[in-house]
C-alpha cells in the first residue's frame, strides 16, 4: 500500500490566534509540508486544484513541479486535477511534462471538484458536468495514447493531426484515479478504462463508501480488467493525534468549529462518529484506519488530510512526525497481513513500465 497526505490549500484565520497567513505563507507551508512528508517516510503528496478563495492552489503541476525539484522520491499527485473545466488538451502536455521533470513521480486524480462557480469562470455549463468528465476524458487518454490524433465532439474545437507534446515518459502516461464522493458515473467510469477510483470519505459515512467502491470494484470486473478485488481502490481520511487522546480533542475542537468546509455544522462527536475523522491518540488512528479494510477490502492507496482548518505549520509537522513514525509503519505491517496474493499493489511508474516492455514482448 501506499501512505500519503493531501491538501486543499485552504488559507483559513486560526481560531486560537486569530492571525490569517497570506497566501505567500500558505504556499510555502505547503511546499514544506511536501518535503517533510518525504522526510517521514510518506509515499505520496497531493494538492487540490481550486480557483476561488479561501484556496490558492490554482496551479498544481506549476507547485508539483517545484516540490519535484526538491524530493527524489514522494510520488507526486493531485488530489483532483478539474477534467470539467480544463482543456483536456492542456492536461496532457501539463502532466506529461510534469512527470518528465519528476522521473515518472506523478499520478493525478480526475474529478468535478465540489466548486459549482468554476464552471462558468472557464466557458462551461455546470449541467454538462458529468459528460464534460466522459469526454474530457476519453480526448485525454487518446492524446497520451496515440502520437498523431483526430478528434471532434462536443465541448472544444475539432483536432486534425494533433500531437501533444512531450510524450509520455517511457511511452507509458500517468496513472490516473477518477475521484468521487457521490457519482456512480464517475465510479463507472474508472471501471470501464481500468483505473484507480478514490473515494475521498471525509465527509460520508462507511456505508456510502462501500457503496461506491463495491460498484466500482463490480463494474471493473465486468469489463474485463480482473476480479472485483484486483481493483485499485484509494480512500481519503483526516486525523488530528496526540499522544493524550483527550487532549487531541481539546486541541483541535476550535478548528473543527470554524473549518470553512464542515464548520458550523455537526459537533466533532457527530462528525466523528458518522464519518472516518478520527481525532485522537496513534493508536486510535491506527485502529480506526485499520478497519477501513473491512469496509472495502484490500485497497492501494491512503491518503491523510493533516493542514486544513488554520492549524499552524509547526502543528502540522508535528502531525506529520507522529503519522510516519508510529502510525505508519504499524499500518504498513497489518495491512500486509491476510493480504492476497492476487491484489495488486499501488501503481508506480516503474511498474507499469515493466508491465507495458512485458506486453510488448
Amino acid at each position: 500500500m501506499q501512505f500519503g497526505i493531501f491538501t486543499v490549500g485552504d488559507v483559513t484565520p486560526d481560531p486560537i490566534s486569530g492571525r490569517t497567513p497570506t497566501e505567500h505563507e500558505r504556499i510555502k507551508a505547503m511546499v514544506t509540508i511536501a518535503l517533510k512528508a518525504e522526510e517521514v517516510g510518506l509515499d505520496v503528496f497531493a494538492t487540490g486544484e481550486h480557483h476561488n478563495p479561501p484556496f490558492v492552489p490554482s496551479s498544481p503541476t506549476t507547485m508539483l513541479g517545484y516540490v519535484a525539484a526538491r524530493t527524489e522520491r514522494i510520488i507526486l499527485s493531485t488530489s483532483t486535477t478539474l477534467i470539467t473545466t480544463n482543456d483536456p488538451v492542456k492536461i496532457a502536455e501539463d502532466y506529461a511534462m510534469l512527470q518528465h521533470l519528476a522521473d515518472g513521480r506523478v499520478d493525478l486524480m480526475l474529478g468535478r471538484g465540489n466548486t459549482g462557480p468554476v464552471y462558468p469562470w472557464f466557458g462551461q455549463d455546470i449541467t454538462q458536468g458529468i459528460p464534460l468528465a466522459v469526454e474530457n476524458y476519453a480526448l485525454l487518454r487518446r492524446l497520451w495514447r496515440e502520437d498523431v490524433v483526430d478528434w471532434e465532439g462536443r465541448f472544444r474545437t475539432p483536432l486534425q493531426g494533433f500531437t501533444s507534446t512531450p510524450r509520455p515518459l517511457d511511452g507509458v502516461p500517468p496513472f490516473v484515479w477518477h475521484g468521487s464522493i457521490r457519482s456512480p458515473e464517475i465510479a463507472e467510469q474508472a471501471a470501464y478504462y481500468g483505473d484507480g477510483f478514490f473515494h475521498n470519505n471525509i465527509f460520508w459515512p462507511q456505508e456510502h463508501t462501500k457503496k461506491m467502491v463495491d460498484l466500482y470494484r463490480q463494474r471493473y470486473a465486468h469489463y474485463g480488467h480482473g476480479t472485483p478485488e484486483q481493483a485499485v481502490v484509494g480512500l481519503g481520511g483526516q486525523v488530528f493525534m496526540r499522544h493524550d487522546s483527550q487532549a487531541a480533542v481539546r486541541e483541535f475542537r476550535p478548528y473543527f468549529d470554524d473549518a470553512p468546509v464542515y464548520g458550523h455544522g455537526p459537533s466533532l462527536e457527530e462528525f466523528t462518529e458518522q464519518t472516518p475523522l478520527t481525532v485522537g491518540s496513534p493508536q486510535q488512528v491506527i485502529e480506526r484506519t485499520l478497519g477501513f479494510r473491512e469496509v472495502v477490502g484490500d485497497y492501494q492507496r491512503q491518503l491523510f488530510l493533516m493542514d486544513h482548518a488554520g492549524l499552524p505549520l509547526k502543528t502540522v509537522l508535528e502531525q506529520l512526525d507522529l503519522l510516519g513514525e508510529e502510525v505508519v509503519p504499524v499500518l504498513r505491517k497489518e495491512f500486509a497481513v491476510g493480504r492476497p496474493a492476487d491484489v495488486p499493489a499501488a501503481p508506480t511508474h516503474a511498474d507499469r513500465v515493466a508491465r507495458a516492455t512485458g506486453e510488448q514482448r
